[in-house]
């Protein structure tokens, strides 16, 4: 995922985030890449296999960021925000349609397809709730073949997984990201 290893106490939000200023300080709670340094490297293999399975089910590289950056709106992760949307742009993705993406279901800028993989996210991204409904999973199994939604379904896990270690420990610091 090209995590960058940091060694400071604090990280700070900016308003515009072009700058760093000394207020607010959000600490840094646990420099995760040394102190679980297997789980990390794994979570490097985890990373690496689902781009795998969503390279050989041919998920266009765009859609991918798409699902990474929503997952991690949905779960706060300001580092994974900040390194997906760069991602997205730098491999060609539209800046109106990342603008858009926390109201996808509002715009006419994704594809049934897109629309499908951005419900599927967010129903497994938020499963706690319902569960991911038949009907959630029957929308995506539409436009997708079972391949791609397994694929689908590897990117979204592993995300959610990188999002949870983020924001737990702040490990990471948010626009620190260069692609």
């Amino acid at each position: 995922m090209g995590r960058l290893r940091h060694s400071v106490s604090v990280m700070t939000a900016t308003e515009t985030g072009a700058s760093v200023s000394a207020t607010p300080q959000i600490p840094v709670r646990l420099d995760f890449d040394t102190q679980a340094a297997g789980f990390a490297r794994a979570m490097s293999h985890l990373d690496r296999a689902a781009t795998k399975e969503l390279d050989q089910a041919g998920i266009d590289p765009l859609l991918r960021e798409l699902i990474r950056v929503r997952a991690s709106q949905l779960n706060g992760c300001a580092y994974c925000i900040d390194m997906h949307t760069k991602d997205a742009r730098a491999a060609g993705e539209a800046e109106h349609r990342l603008y858009a993406l926390p109201a996808w279901r509002e715009t006419p800028f994704f594809t049934e397809r897109e629309r499908a993989a951005l419900a599927f996210t967010e129903d497994v991204t938020l499963l706690a709730g319902e569960h991911v409904p038949a009907a959630a999973y029957d929308a995506v199994a539409a436009q997708f073949e079972p391949g791609e939604v397994a694929a689908l379904l590897a990117l979204i896990v592993t995300i959610n997984a990188w999002n949870a270690i983020g924001v737990t420990t702040r490990a990471w610091l948010p626009g620190s990201y260069q692609p």
